[in-house]
């Protein structure tokens, strides 16, 4: 008997996040645009939106426009500035942006929606493998992701919001309606400001209810989380599925949300096959620190550190260092761990040695003033833009790595130390209990007395066993987040989502 054949599930995807930085929801959403380009049973899209910027329209999503089909020059023009209004910061004015929300606030109104234009990428190859994908995925998965089609949302992300925002205190919040007709699925990476079509599954990727419950620790902290829980409370209403990246923030969705429990699940993020536990050579690590230290926050930083760096590196013995990876924010707990550093410098490790991996987020200031004399006398070193395959030498050489966060959704540089051989250090948070499991150190992110003890029992000579434990269960532990682990979750959660599209009047289908 010859099976049916079924369609392709159509599934969009949000981008949008993988425009940031290396690691956080811009890598998990690289990381998943991959995965699903591997399954034959999804065809995975990406949709192309930014912030703040108006994009240029498209191509038109079925192939003609109002006045025929557009020849090949027109269209590669069209294309082309797409591009720039992504890359160029004054593209459009914030009076272009306010005049696009009124409009779609109008348009909504009215009942109309917004078209997804589409973006032919054959000839744009670098641009969107260098903007959205080179900063997690290895070279080797170019022709794949590349083989993926793209949409183009031309009204910024915060216009959206905005909308949402200023309709409320009409008497009620209207988002703009995407037209979604074409999919059956989509994902997005945060509470999404927008409808879709009604026969496109909305599946919102919920990564921390940080924003709600830990407001007092985000930038812009008014608007941010008005954004978020409008948007979210949106979703909920709406109907949408609720894909968490741990247990730890379903239960604070469900908290928030509790008619949200029967449709969430919990499917953990994957970490990045780029970290392993293979050899490297530790004399890198100096050339790494020269080439990637952060010098615009240390005009007065003496250049002799590099020499006398690369002269205490020439064996790994003689650089010891901890090493912390993390955007530069109040919520990462910097300054504790900076605390136990001291301390531990005096008592037992004179020459340990700190590197900071990260960017500077918002209210880094007062963290970074309080590094600057370490900094400045190469003890401490702050690196940014590091590329995955460097971090993972910095990783394997590490004495260990220190996350200490006060709160998190999932928190990937654990894991990735653990994948790459490095004992963690983990605050003692639910998160960290469920992802890390008895492959870390815990410690009170509150204390640092707890914290310099956590440290010095991992780094202590005299309790190297207790080390090797950590690092050979941490090989385990760091395997539930690999891609072959994860992908079979998100097969069975969209083919769920396939069996509900084809029988409607079914009542929602628990999932595990």
């Amino acid at each position: 008997m010859t099976q049916m054949h079924r369609p392709p599930l159509r599934v969009l995807l949000e981008m949008r996040p993988a425009l940031g930085g290396h690691a956080g929801i811009p890598q998990a959403a690289r990381l998943l645009f991959r995965s699903l380009a591997l399954l034959d049973e999804v065809r995975v899209e990406g949709l192309l939106q930014t912030h703040e910027r108006v994009l240029s329209p498209g191509l038109p999503p079925r192939g003609m426009g109002w006045f025929g089909e557009l020849s090949t020059d027109q269209q590669l023009n069209r294309l082309g500035r797409v591009v720039i209004a992504i890359e160029q910061a004054n593209w459009c004015s914030r009076a272009h942006a306010t005049a696009l929300t009124l409009m779609m606030t109008v348009k909504h109104l009215l009942g109309g929606s917004q078209k997804l234009t589409r973006f032919d990428a054959r000839h744009f190859q670098d641009f969107v493998w260098r903007r959205f994908f080179a900063r997690t995925l290895p070279s080797e998965d170019f022709e794949l992701v590349m083989r993926a089609a793209f949409r183009i949302a031309r009204v910024p992300w915060n216009a959206m919001h905005i909308c949402g925002l200023v309709t409320r205190k009409m008497g009620y919040p209207l988002y703009p309606r995407l037209d979604t007709s074409d999919f059956d699925v989509m994902i997005a990476e945060t509470p999404y400001p927008a409808s879709v079509s009604k026969n496109t599954k909305l599946v919102i990727r919920y990564h921390d209810a940080i924003p709600l419950l830990m407001p007092h620790t985000i930038v812009d902290r008014r608007f941010h989380q008005a954004f978020h829980y409008r948007a979210l409370r949106k979703n909920v209403e709406s109907g949408a599925w609720f894909v968490c990246v741990s247990d730890a923030t379903r239960r604070d969705l469900v908290s928030v949300f509790p008619q949200a429990e029967e449709r969430s699940v919990t499917i953990h993020n994957m970490v990045s096959h780029h970290y392993t536990a293979e050899p490297s050579d530790a004399r890198r690590i100096p050339e790494i620190v020269r080439t990637r230290i952060n010098t615009k926050i240390k005009p007065r930083m003496d250049l002799s550190f590099a020499r006398r760096l690369l002269e205490d590196a020439t064996t790994a013995e003689t650089f010891d260092y901890l090493l912390i990876v993390s955007t530069i924010e109040p919520r990462k707990n910097h300054l504790a761990l900076l605390s136990a550093w001291e301390k531990l410098r005096v008592e037992r490790f004179p020459k340990l040695k700190m590197l900071i991996v990260g960017s500077l987020g918002w209210h880094h200031k007062q963290i970074i003033r309080k590094f600057q004399p370490w900094l400045e006398r190469g003890e401490a070193f702050l690196l940014e833009d590091v590329l995955a395959t460097e971090l993972r030498v910095l990783y394997s050489h590490a004495r260990a790595t220190v996350c200490p966060s006060f709160g998190e959704g999932f928190d990937f540089s654990g894991v990735e130390a653990m994948k790459c051989g490095s004992p963690v250090i983990a605050s003692d948070i639910p998160v960290h209990r469920e992802v890390y499991a008895d492959a870390a150190e815990f410690f009170n992110p509150y204390s640092v007395d707890s914290l310099s003890q956590a440290i010095q029992s991992v780094i202590d000579p005299a309790r190297s066993g207790h080390r090797v434990g950590l690092i050979t269960t941490g090989a385990v532990v760091a395997e539930r987040y690999s891609h072959d682990f994860i992908l079979p979750k998100w097969r069975s959660f969209l083919q769920i989502q396939t069996s509900e599209a084809r029988a409607p009047s079914r009542k929602s289908i628990a999932w595990t």
